[in-house]
C-alpha cells in the first residue's frame, strides 16, 4: 500500500516540476485590433443602446426620458456601457464580441484567466474620463490597473523553457 502511495506521490512531483518549466510567452494585441475590438464593441453597445430607446418608445414608457431626469440618463447610459463589457468579457471567459471577432482575450499577467472582480473594475475603469486616450500610451489604464493584458490568442503559445 505504501508503494503505491509512494509511487502516485513521485508521479505528482514529476508532473509539478513539468508545470513549473512552463513559460506562458504572450503575443500582445496590436494597435489595429485593440481598435477594431472597440470599435466593434462600441457599435455594438449603441445598437443595444438604441434597441432598448426603441423597446421604451414602443412600449409607451417614456416617463424615463423626462426633462428633469439626465442625470437618471447618464447613470443608466454608465451602468450599460459597464454591463456590457463585464457581462461579455464574463460570458465569453475574457472576450468581447469585438475581441471575437480579432482572435484577442483579456488574460492576467500570468497568462491565467481574469476573475470576476478583474472582468468588473476592468469594465468599471472604461469610465473614467479620457480613458479612451491612455491607449496612446503602452497599455490602457483599464489594463494597467487591473494587471492584465489583451493577448492575440492565434499567436500566444505555451512553452517549456530549456534546461
Amino acid at each position: 500500500m505504501t508503494i503505491i502511495a509512494l509511487s502516485k506521490l513521485n508521479l505528482l512531483m514529476e508532473q509539478i516540476s513539468l508545470l513549473s518549466d512552463i513559460e506562458f510567452n504572450p503575443v500582445l494585441a496590436g494597435t489595429g485590433q485593440r481598435f477594431l475590438n472597440y470599435l466593434v464593441d462600441i457599435i455594438i453597445y449603441y445598437v443595444l443602446l438604441f434597441c432598448f430607446g426603441f423597446f421604451l418608445a414602443l412600449s409607451g414608457k417614456t416617463d424615463f426620458i423626462a426633462e428633469d431626469s439626465t442625470a437618471a440618463i447618464y447613470l443608466f447610459a454608465f451602468a450599460s456601457y459597464v454591463g456590457y463589457f463585464f457581462l461579455c468579457e464574463l460570458v465569453f471567459k475574457g472576450r468581447t464580441i469585438g475581441k471575437l471577432l480579432t482572435g484577442t482575450k483579456v488574460v492576467n499577467e500570468d497568462g491565467s484567466n481574469p476573475t470576476v472582480r478583474t472582468y468588473f473594475l476592468r469594465s468599471l475603469s472604461r469610465i473614467v474620463p479620457f480613458e479612451p486616450f491612455s491607449t496612446f500610451g503602452h497599455r490602457p489604464w483599464h489594463d494597467r490597473w487591473t494587471n492584465t493584458y489583451v493577448i492575440d490568442v492565434k499567436k500566444t503559445s505555451l512553452s517549456v523553457s530549456s534546461f
